[in-house]
C-alpha cells in the first residue's frame, strides 16, 4: 500500500507537469511524444545494469501493438483532460474506469453482473451528471474527454488482463513505451518547435515520472493484492486538489463536491464486489497509466 501510496502521488505530479507543460507552450502531440520516449532508455538502461533485458523478450508483438495503439489514445484522453479542464474535476472523472469496467465485462467479456456492481453503476453515473451536467460549469468538450479517459482505461485493461496470462508487467510497460513512440513521432512535424531550457528540463521530467510512476505501480502489484492496493488511487484527488490550488488557483466547484463521493463510493463498491467474487478488478489499477 505505501508503494502504491508514492506511484499516485507520482503519477498525481506527471498529470500536473503534463498541463504545467502545455500551458508553458510546448504542444500537447510533443508532450505525449516524450513522456513514451524517454521511457525507452530508462528502461532498457536499468534491465542491462541487472543483465536482465532477456525479460523483454515476447512471442506476442502484434498483441502488444494493438495495446500501443489503444494506449496512445487513451493517454490523449487521459492527459488531455486535465489541459482541458481543472485538475480536481479531471481526475474525478477519470475515476469512473470501474464503473466502464463493469459495462464492458457484461458486454464484451459476457460476464455476469448482479445488482450489486450495476446498482454502482448507476450511482457512479448520477455523481457524473452532477459534475459535468449541461449546464454546469465545465465545458462539454473537456467533460467528454474526462469520461473518454475513464472509458479508455477501462478498455484497455481488458488487453492488459489478457496480455498478463503471457508476459510481464515490466515487458508490458516497455513495449508499450517503445511502440507507442514511433506512432507518436508522426505529429512532430507539425507540432514540434524550439523549446527553452525550462521547457526540455520539463520535458525530460516527463518521461522519468512516467517511468517511475510505471515501476512503482507494478512493484505494487507484485507485493499487495490487488483489491486492497488499488483502493489508494482516490487519494489522486488530493493531489490534484493541492496542485490545482497551489499552482493555478483552482478550487473544486460545488458540483465537483456533490459529484466525487457518489463516483468513489461507485468504485469502492465495485472493487469490494469484485473482491468477494474471488475476481481481478478491471480498475485503474489493474495497468501501468496512462496515461498516464
Amino acid at each position: 500500500m505505501g508503494l502504491r501510496l508514492a506511484a499516485v502521488a507520482v503519477l498525481a505530479t506527471l498529470t500536473m507537469a503534463v498541463k504545467y507543460t502545455v500551458d508553458s507552450g510546448v504542444a500537447f502531440p510533443e508532450a505525449l511524444f516524450w513522456r513514451q520516449a524517454i521511457t525507452i532508455p530508462i528502461l532498457l538502461a536499468w534491465l542491462a545494469l541487472r543483465r536482465e533485458v532477456r525479460r523483454l523478450g515476447t512471442q506476442r508483438l502484434p498483441a502488444h501493438f494493438g495495446r500501443a495503439l489503444m494506449g496512445a489514445v487513451g493517454m490523449g484522453f487521459t492527459f488531455g483532460a486535465p489541459v482541458l479542464l481543472p485538475l480536481a474535476e479531471a481526475v474525478t472523472l477519470g475515476f469512473t474506469t470501474p464503473i466502464f469496467a463493469v459495462i464492458f465485462s457484461a458486454l464484451l467479456l459476457k460476464e455476469q453482473v448482479g445488482p450489486y456492481r450495476w446498482a454502482a453503476v448507476l450511482l457512479g453515473f448520477c455523481g457524473v451528471l452532477a459534475i459535468a451536467r449541461p449546464d454546469g460549469h465545465l465545458p462539454l468538450f473537456g467533460s467528454l474527454v474526462g469520461l473518454g479517459a475513464g472509458l479508455m482505461v477501462a478498455l484497455i485493461s481488458i488487453q492488459v488482463r489478457d496480455l498478463t496470462r503471457t508476459e510481464e508487467p515490466l515487458s508490458i510497460v516497455f513495449w508499450f513505451a517503445a511502440l507507442s513512440t514511433p506512432v507518436l513521432a508522426l505529429f512532430l512535424p507539425f507540432y514540434a518547435s524550439a523549446h527553452s531550457t525550462e521547457q526540455w528540463l520539463l520535458l525530460g521530467a516527463l518521461g522519468v515520472l512516467g517511468c517511475v510512476g510505471q515501476l512503482l505501480l507494478t512493484a505494487s502489484l507484485r507485493f499487495g493484492q490487488v483489491a486492497s492496493v488499488i483502493v489508494m488511487d482516490y487519494t489522486a484527488l488530493a493531489w490534484a486538489t493541492l496542485y490545482g490550488w497551489t499552482i493555478w488557483g483552482e478550487t473544486p466547484a460545488r458540483s465537483t463536491w456533490l459529484g466525487a463521493p457518489p463516483i468513489l463510493a461507485a468504485g469502492l463498491v465495485i472493487v469490494w464486489r469484485e473482491h468477494r467474487l474471488g475476481k481481478q478488478p478491471a480498475a485503474p489499477g489493474t495497468l501501468p497509466p496512462p496515461a498516464s
